[in-house]
């Protein structure tokens, strides 16, 4: 929309024109609009050069943002959501839930067209429809400055992933974050059909068609949708042209073994994407099998979660093989697939056997272990410091080892700090060459298995991690106490 054609009138009669209620403290709180506007017949779609209008061509410019939004408020005809009041000068909105309907989507995006703080916008299971999320695009060719938005289960459809498709093919704006999930299509869910999203394969090759072509897309959120094999292939074809893509959560879908494979010959040439989560699919061994192949020739992908995809031993070896040549995957989960111990010694021997792997973390957390893999992977771990391997428990593991297992780490650490007359963060600022406070969790975990001031285990290591920021990726010791003893 040029600066020059702004926020013409939309031409109505006064009698079409619902009134919202006067904004007082009592009705400021409510929400958006009935649920029986929801449903009405969805109109003809507007042009995008008259949908986002309001009665003044200069209040855009003139109108605090507040007020903005309630003349949109009382142009759309929906009760102003005072959350959105309150915060909409801030980073970040999070209306999520909010019964917004199309209406009040769109009185949103009036109010942002020329909003510059609001770097996220959260906008999930508002029931938005097509309309809506043709506002929010409308929005979004004028708006540089939102970044990452969430429009999951908000029954978009076909048509909504079409709108959808249309801009990110013309590739104009600054989002590089998109969810687009599903989670009311998760197995065995009965919903009523204006929940969701309602997207399967002809919404997965829409989507497909523009990202091939989009590469400011960072970040993309597809999971718990209605993809299968033909899915598979749409976006086997994607990555193997997309550039811009770095993060893609596939999870709860239905790729079987042919949409696994299709998948995966994209994965095997693509340069831009590291991370994958693929779990709750049934990509089975046919699928792992792929996956390995992948492994052996991909040198980008740094975290995979194929958890739950009824992976066996004979799966996991193909995997295991494709390890042994990778050079940059860092983390590896496989939780909740049918593999035995016998297996996860492959999957572990794998790792000693590549001296330049990177692995960092792997979760087989469901699988009991013996105590002869215990000391397979101290031998492993001993090659690849770094590494941490999480399984269910050591069978036959007595009380007495558990208990010492688990010695407090920040004691140990606390009571040298004290011997020697330093801060514990002094402590820790010594471990990384840079003297920084932050540490990536492969680097502080190699570092600690490393040092000799403190007697201390992986597990231990392990423990501490947990304390100073695991959910990061990085460490951070930046909050202990500088002063000396």
């Amino acid at each position: 929309m040029d600066n020059d054609e702004l926020l013409e009138p939309e031409t109505k009669d006064d009698s079409d024109t619902v009134s919202a209620p006067q904004s007082s403290d009592e009705t400021l709180y409510c929400e958006a609009e009935d649920s029986a506007a929801v449903e009405k017949e969805k109109p003809a779609r507007e042009s995008s050069e008259t949908d986002l209008e309001i009665e003044d061509t200069d209040k855009l410019f003139t109108t605090g943002q507040r007020e903005l939004y309630l003349e949109a408020c009382k142009l759309v005809g929906v009760v102003p959501v005072s959350y959105f009041l309150r915060n909409m000068e801030g980073s970040y909105v999070n209306l999520n839930h909010h019964g917004l309907g199309p209406n009040g989507t769109k009185a949103i995006a009036i109010a942002l067209v020329s909003n510059t703080t609001v770097l996220t916008l959260e906008l999930a299971d508002n029931s938005i429809m097509e309309e809506g999320i043709l506002s929010l695009v409308e929005m979004l060719q004028e708006n540089y400055y939102l970044q990452e938005m969430n429009i999951s289960d908000n029954n978009l459809g076909l048509e909504g992933a079409r709108i959808l498709s249309e801009f990110l093919q013309n590739d104009t704006s600054s989002i590089f974050s998109l969810q687009l999930s599903d989670k009311s299509s998760d197995t065995g869910i009965l919903v009523s059909p204006k929940y969701g999203n309602n997207f399967k394969e002809e919404s997965a090759e829409l989507f497909c068609q523009a990202l091939s072509a989009n590469y400011r897309i960072k970040t993309l959120d597809l999971s718990h949708n209605q993809f299968s094999d033909k899915a598979g292939e749409y976006l086997g074809q994607m990555l193997a042209f997309n550039i811009g893509l770095q993060s893609l959560d596939l999870s709860w879908n239905h790729l079987h073994s042919r949409g696994a494979v299709a998948l995966c010959s994209g994965l095997r040439v693509n340069t831009a994407l590291k991370k994958l989560n693929l779990s709750m699919n049934s990509f089975g061994n046919e699928g792992a099998s792929a996956l390995g192949e992948v492994l052996r020739l991909n040198n980008r992908l740094a975290h995979l979660d194929v958890s739950s995809n009824n992976i066996s031993n004979e799966g996991l070896s193909k995997i295991s093989r494709g390890l042994e040549a990778n050079e940059s995957l860092r983390v590896l989960k496989l939780f909740l697939n049918p593999i035995s111990m016998d297996g996860a010694v492959l999957l572990i021997l794998s790792i000693k056997k590549n001296p330049k792997s990177k692995m960092e973390d792997i979760d087989i957390s469901n699988v009991l272990v013996s105590e002869q893999f215990v000391k397979i992977l101290d031998g492993v771990c001993a090659v690849h410091p770094q590494l941490d391997v999480i399984y269910k428990a050591v069978q036959g593991l007595s009380t007495k080892k558990t208990l010492f297992t688990w010695t407090s780490p920040l004691k140990l650490i606390q009571s040298y700090a004290d011997q020697h007359k330093i801060s514990i963060l002094d402590f820790f600022r010594s471990l990384n060459p840079s003297g920084e406070t932050m540490m990536s969790v492969g680097a502080f975990r190699k570092a600690m298995i490393q040092q000799n001031k403190v007697p201390i285990n992986r597990y231990q290591v392990r423990e501490l991690i947990k304390t100073l920021g695991e959910k990061t990726d990085v460490v951070d010791f930046s909050f202990l106490k500088m002063t000396r003893p």
